[in-house]
């Protein structure tokens, strides 16, 4: 039955983006500005899709977005005072369902050492989760040093001893798998594994760049623009290909944990009747109805001094250390483990006073803004040895006239900068740099209070812990409530 879903969902996403690329000038229509037909190849052939929308790609979940309070939601004990709860707006976006596990990160690591390993091992070495990070000076942890990522029995369990940067390089690779499995789904490309050596593999960003050039398969998309008798690559604006995998940043983290959509009892009304301080609804941290489910821990965490499992055999969570990602009961948005299990990095740059400072739309801290290499005649310049596109920071001259920002690297943006006079002073006074990075959600080793979405702290990106994980986050592009609402218009036609 399982297997049966599993292919469902997938059969499914595929089906959506073979059917969101089909054309023709019949549906199409004519301009409302020019009056000329669209995708006609006697007027210069200018494309206009018949569009189904954005399919959902592997192990996503759409969270529909809207305003929430964002910031502590209980008693503030650690007086830490870095999370004044304040109104804010999260624009639609999809997140993965539960944790990534160990052999979805072995997965990776097996791709990039068929590709790279030979010319580039330092490639694979770096992407390796630490597994040392289990050491412990007055503990016995070292089956766990040897066993939790590579033994078959973890394989569904959240992976650890990955760092910020590592999360980063697996969500672009990620991007790049699917959008490939996409065009080859669609018989646009052909997979060759055994040719996929060193630059020359798929990059969605080379690809579209002209800089990458696969095995073509059966079936390609004719150009109209040249009379429909050739053939072209695909396009961004094709709509197949799927946006980037990402990190979430912290306000889509905290939105998507508290998940209020079950908190209103008329889905047509702007009205939320509960706050919550975990994802689910209460203080109590047990499964509060009746049967057999009554009193069940409804994350995995640590009770108390000595206590991360219970009295066998009715462990309290039934788990030690983690549990596997699927394990305990998803919120509202569907989503495992949003409170415990292990962390889980979030996109942003961690200030203080963000809670304070940060815009209330899309709230996020942590831009370097960039652009692609170009050379002195304009031309792109050639990828690099690992196949991927070149980026430079914009310079200060090129945002010099812009409003809306004026330098690349903006993490310090009225904190820390030349602008304010707020000095954290780094390794003397504080922990905290342009490097350091939120993690939120509590883990199997921390206490209650860290299971509340609105709780934060901050770990250096390069650095890894046997309690911090991720999931990823994907943009969504147009309806932000999906689909079946292509316009926006929620408003039901009245008999």
């Amino acid at each position: 039955m399982k297997k049966l879903i599993v292919y469902l969902v997938v059969s499914s996403f595929f089906f959506g983006v073979i059917t969101s690329c089909k054309k023709g000038s019949s549906k199409a229509g004519k301009s409302e500005t020019t009056g000329w037909n669209y995708n006609d190849t006697k007027n210069g052939g200018f494309e206009k899709l018949n569009y189904a929308g954005q399919a959902t790609a592997p192990g996503l979940v759409l969270i529909p977005g809207g305003t929430y309070l964002m910031g502590q939601k209980d008693e503030d004990v650690m007086r830490d005072w870095n999370n004044v709860a304040r109104r804010v707006t999260v624009p639609s976006f999809y997140m993965d369902e539960a944790e990534i596990s160990n052999i979805q990160y072995r997965e990776y690591n097996y791709w990039l050492a068929r590709v790279f390993g030979e010319s580039f091992p330092q490639v694979v070495q770096r992407a390796t989760p630490d597994t040392l990070v289990w050491r412990d000076e007055l503990a016995y942890n070292e089956p766990y040093v040897e066993y939790y990522y590579r033994h078959p029995s973890f394989d569904n369990y959240p992976v650890v001893g990955v760092s910020w940067l590592q999360a980063n390089d697996f969500a672009k690779w990620r991007s790049d798998r699917v959008n490939e499995q996409v065009l080859a789904t669609k018989g646009i490309i052909k997979l060759d594994p055994a040719s996929d050596v060193d630059d020359n593999n798929f990059n969605t960003q080379a690809y579209l760049a002209g800089q990458y050039e696969p095995t073509t398969g059966k079936k390609q998309i004719k150009d109209i623009a040249q009379g429909g008798k050739s053939t072209r690559p695909v396009k961004f604006e094709d709509g197949i290909l799927q946006p980037d995998y990402r990190l979430p940043t912290e306000s889509e983290w905290e939105y998507a944990a508290y998940s209020l959509v079950g908190n209103q009892p008329y889905k047509d009304e702007e009205r939320i009747t509960e706050q919550k301080i975990y994802p689910w609804n209460g203080h109590s941290l047990r499964y509060p109805k009746t049967g057999k489910l009554q009193g069940d821990f409804l994350a995995n965490f640590k009770r108390g001094r000595g206590d991360f499992m219970g009295l066998a055999p009715n462990l309290n969570d039934n788990a030690c250390p983690t549990s596997p990602i699927k394990a305990n009961y998803p919120n509202d948005f569907g989503l495992f483990n949003m409170a415990g299990n292990v962390n889980e990095w979030c996109m942003d740059v961690y200030r203080p006073m963000t809670m304070t400072d940060a815009v209330d739309f899309n709230s996020f801290r942590g831009n370097i803004f960039k652009t692609k290499l170009r050379g002195e005649d304009g031309e792109l310049a050639e990828k690099d040895s690992l196949g991927r596109l070149n980026y430079r920071d914009v310079k200060e001259e090129e945002a010099a006239a812009r409003r809306n920002y004026r330098k690349a690297d903006v993490r310090n943006f009225t904190d820390q900068d030349k602008e304010s006079n707020v000095i954290y002073g780094y390794g003397k006074s504080s922990l905290i740099n342009d490097q350091s990075r939120v993690y939120k959600g509590g883990s199997w080793k921390d206490r209650v209070y860290w299971l509340s979405p609105g709780t934060r702290r901050f770990y250096q990106e390069f650095e890894a812990s046997d309690d911090i994980g991720f999931r990823c986050a994907m943009d969504r592009m147009g309806s932000p409530l999906g689909n079946k609402f292509p316009s926006g218009n929620v408003f039901k036609k009245k008999k």
